[in-house]
């Protein structure tokens, strides 16, 4: 392999070693302070958060021609790549057909942020994830955060987009034109997330449409909200793949790079006046991740939106479509401005590449302390330190100010957020939420709910449950033991099942909910009322293949009987496996639960053992197996009802052990307490739930 290019000689070799302890101690901040890459810029008071003014001193600049300034020494970034006249040629690119969608924003936003100090508690004491970032972005600005993995730019963004974890301490100002987060604001700041939380089984066009209907206003009628979706898959370039499904690990479906732009059309989709997005560009190739930039670019222009990203390793032409460069290091930031000066303040402190580079390659190479290609963990150590010291003497004093006034002018002048007043109101109606919610939901079950894992493994079942008591209708006790099988089965597979329901959609329940798209009442009792179908077909299919295979009585109302009472007590158990998936948040425990609870119902039902201590006797009370095996015996026998047990004699078969445990009578006690199951585990669940929202663990 031949030479790639010459050595990077970034600084002096001396530079850094003059500056490090003999005894290899990390160096004292008033070490650094000294430096002379620290000493170096002069003190003037540039407006670095203004939309138009430089973010570096003045004599950084020397007058360019037609009054313009122009880098000194440095060719002007627009010529570098001709930036502006690109990133207008690829905008242009994407089409008009959403121009009247995205023409403006109702309320623009100046998200500013000043000293956030972050800390998350850890097993021992806390961890400093954050250390001091100030800054803005403006309407009209695109914002790109910098910097390598774990330095806490997503952590960041996570923070300005109002997602606070309750196990976390946070000092220091966010504000939105001004004043600090509120609920209201959700609902004009759009969030898009690292990973892709989207629903597997529905298709790139119906993924966006329900997110259309639960997100935009009540004044648009459903045709307008789809011709919105119709326009943001036209300008993401998905309208090739509009009829596929999303897909996920274990089911196929559309590429990462088109799933990444599913995510980040969702919130394309209400017109954001603030667009925060965790690393949009990653997992696609250069010419999407150019088109996505320029997209957010041109956002920016056309409707004073401000727009601030994450972003791990730009090229060079996307770049320079950002208004505005932070680059973190460790959680400390090492610079802040225009991107198309970053190079010139950085030569500015004697740290220059000497040879053609991508910008972003020596901003990223800067943060992790690398000064040249071989140096001790020490030298990047004090490299690192280095870059933070001249922040804090030439750039954070600057920024401080410019946020001060910047809060003055909102305070006089009042702000926007408050004499707009916007209202504190769900874009949609509790019905429409519900029936919205509920479409989706069957749409995105139905596939599971009848997989072939599921149809195999119930008629499986049945079949084998049908042989064995087959034609077993003189054999009273054989079937006292087949409905309590049967009572006992149902009780466990909807529950093993419920379990896995909201452990799995946490994540989007997280992300849709913290975007105010709807009230957890209304998801809740579409998820409960699109179970119905799912979870009491199977079960009736069953009933209809044992019924007569094991020879229980023919007589409708005994039939329909039966078939009732296995489906409530499907719904109940199910409610149990709801609960405890809800409370615990986490399969492993949620399963080791659900089978202790199950274990403990199962043996108090009464059929295998019918001598309980005293100390323990009340546990049946609570079992609902015990409920409903006694509906289920109601269904087959009514209380004097006698069998031929032998010897030409009859009996009772409410003397039969394990049906006296449970009786043949009080029927409507066992429906009323069946009911009140139903309806309490269900309502643990909902209170469970309450607890998900905004970077709530």
């Amino acid at each position: 392999m031949g030479a790639v290019g010459p050595k990077l000689t970034w600084w002096p070799e001396t530079a850094l070693r003059e500056y490090m302890p003999l005894n290899n101690a990390r160096p004292s901040s008033s070490a650094f302070s000294s430096h002379p890459r620290v000493q170096r810029l002069p003190q003037a008071r540039p407006p670095p958060c203004s939309a138009t003014g430089s973010s570096f001193p003045k004599s950084l600049f020397t007058p360019g021609e037609g009054g313009g300034e122009k880098l000194k020494g440095e060719k002007k970034a627009e010529e570098y790549l001709g930036i502006e006249t690109m990133a207008v040629e690829m905008a242009n690119q994407s089409g008009d057909a959403a121009n009247s969608i995205f023409s403006g924003v109702k309320l623009p936003v100046t998200l500013s942020w000043q000293d956030v100090v972050y800390k998350v508690k850890v097993k021992r004491g806390e961890k400093v994830i954050l250390k001091g970032v100030s800054g803005c972005v403006q309407p009209g600005e695109l914002l790109a955060m910098l910097g390598p993995s774990g330095s806490g730019k997503t952590t960041l963004l996570t923070l300005l987009g109002g997602r606070v974890a309750p196990t976390s301490r946070l000092t220091g100002s966010i504000t939105y034109n001004g004043r600090p987060f509120s609920s209201p604001l959700k609902r004009t700041l759009g969030f898009v997330t690292q990973d892709d939380v989207l629903y597997a089984h529905l298709t790139v066009m119906e993924t966006l449409y329900y997110t259309a209907l639960l997100r935009l206003p009540s004044t648009l009628s459903r045709k307008e909200k789809a011709a919105q979706a119709e326009a943001v898959l036209d300008q993401l370039g998905l309208t090739v793949c509009r009829n596929n499904m999303i897909g996920s690990v274990l089911v196929r479906g559309i590429s990462g790079g088109e799933r990444k732009r599913v995510s980040i059309g969702q919130e394309m989709l209400i017109n954001p006046s603030l667009l925060l997005l965790d690393e949009p560009t990653s997992g696609l190739d250069s010419t999407i991740a150019a088109r996505i930039v320029s997209l957010l670019w041109k956002l920016t222009q056309t409707g004073g939106r401000t727009v601030a990203m994450t972003i791990h390793q730009p090229s060079s032409r996307l770049f320079y479509m950002f208004h505005k460069v932070l680059l973190l290091s460790d959680g400390n930031p090492v610079y802040f401005g225009k991107g198309s000066d970053a190079l010139d303040y950085f030569n500015r402190i004697d740290y220059t590449p000497e040879i053609a580079m991508n910008p972003s390659d020596f901003l990223l190479d800067l943060a992790n302390g690398v000064s040249a290609n071989e140096e001790t963990l020490e030298e990047k150590a004090a490299t690192k330190q280095v870059l933070v010291e001249a922040y804090r003497v030439h750039l954070h004093p600057l920024v401080s100010e410019e946020l001060t006034t910047l809060s003055k002018q909102f305070k006089e002048q009042g702000s926007e957020l408050s004499t707009k007043k916007m209202k504190q109101e769900w874009s949609t109606s509790w019905w429409e939420q519900f029936e919205i919610l509920l479409r989706r939901s069957l749409k995105e079950r139905r596939h599971e709910a009848f997989s072939p894992r599921h149809l195999i493994q119930i008629f499986v079942v049945a079949i084998i449950v049908g042989i064995l008591w087959f034609k077993s209708s003189d054999k009273v006790t054989d079937q006292v033991g087949l409905l309590y099988f049967v009572n006992s089965f149902w009780g466990m597979y909807p529950a093993f099942e419920g379990i896995y329901t909201f452990p799995m959609e946490r994540t989007i329940l997280t992300k849709e909910r913290s975007s105010g798209m709807y009230r957890l009442s209304s998801y809740f009792m579409a998820l409960t009322a699109g179970d119905l179908p799912m979870e009491l077909i199977l079960p009736t299919c069953f009933v209809l293949i044992i019924y007569w295979m094991c020879g229980l009585k023919s007589e409708a109302g005994n039939f329909f009987i039966l078939l009732s009472s296995i489906l409530v007590t499907v719904l109940v158990a199910q409610g149990v496996g709801l609960a405890i998936g809800a409370v615990l948040m986490d399969l492993k425990k949620a399963s080791t639960l659900c089978s202790i609870f199950m274990l403990i119902f199962m043996l108090a039902g009464g059929f295998f053992v019918q001598n309980m201590p005293s100390f323990i006797s009340w546990v049946k009370y609570i079992s609902f197996n015990f409920y409903s095996f006694r509906l289920q015996l109601l269904s087959q026998y009514s209380p004097h009802e006698t069998y031929d047990c032998g010897q030409e004699t009859r009996c009772l078969v409410d003397d039969i052990p394990s049906v006296k445990v449970v009786g043949l009578r009080d029927a409507w006690l066992a429906v009323i307490v069946m009911f009140a199951l139903l309806v309490f585990y269900r309502l643990v669940a909902y209170v469970a739930l309450m607890r998900i929202g905004p970077g709530k663990k």
